[in-house]
């Protein structure tokens, strides 16, 4: 029987590439986004599809920026960053770790960000509500792993400048300065995001849990 895996935000970007390579791993993919256009376009570029009564691997993606600063921000904004960001991922563990408990198996991989560490991967814009989202994330990921070890491994993965349609405006206008900061000399993409989730999702014998890794090319050093 085929493993299965929930993606969240999974309808493009980031989620998309996640999605796309945990099928090209061979699992069978279950979907979750609110964009139903983006779903049903990632949804035909999958053939493995469907639910089979069992949860391998959950990816905690979905995430949205917002770019206001203290200044600006009001309360329903902040609260909704960390609905989004944070209690989302909260709402999917909360439902799926005790069916993976009772198995005795799991992965579950937090999509957190560079912003964590950084404050702001660029100083364009203020990130203090989402980065203080994705920082909550990186402190579930260490608490889970403490709570649902032995069975269930929780990591995350933190991404840096990654190339997705819905920061593509930002990065263009300012690609050469971006790029200029990244040791790899370019910017990444969702599959460079994929194969990290892939390996935190699926490598065996696997003994990292409670750990986050940094896919930015060498932009940041913790």
């Amino acid at each position: 029987m085929s493993k299965v895996a929930i993606v969240t935000g999974g309808g493009r970007g980031i989620g998309r590439g996640c999605a796309h390579e945990l099928a090209r791993q061979g699992l069978d993919i279950v979907l979750v986004d609110l964009i139903e256009e983006d779903l049903a376009r990632t949804r035909t570029e999958i053939e493995a599809m469907g639910r089979t009564g069992r949860i391998d691997v959950l990816v905690n993606n979905a995430g949205r920026s917002n770019d206001r600063g203290i200044l600006e921000i009001d309360e329903e904004a902040f609260d909704r960053t960390i609905a989004i960001n944070l209690k989302g991922a909260f709402n999917w563990t909360h439902a799926v770790a005790p069916h993976m408990m009772e198995r005795q198996t799991g992965r579950i991989v937090m999509m957190s960000s560079l912003n964590a560490y950084s404050g702001g991967v660029t100083s364009a814009v203020s990130k203090f509500s989402y980065t203080a989202a994705k920082a909550g994330l990186l402190g579930m990921t260490r608490a889970l792993a403490k709570e649902l070890a032995p069975h269930v491994l929780v990591n995350a993965v933190c991404p840096g400048v990654i190339e997705t349609e819905r920061g593509n405006a930002m990065i263009h206008a300012r690609k050469d300065e971006l790029v200029a900061g990244i040791a790899l000399g370019r910017t990444g993409t969702p599959a460079d995001v994929a194969q990290a989730v892939a390996f935190l999702a699926l490598s065996e014998p696997c003994f990292v849990t409670g750990q986050d890794i940094v896919v930015d090319g060498m932009q940041w050093i913790a």
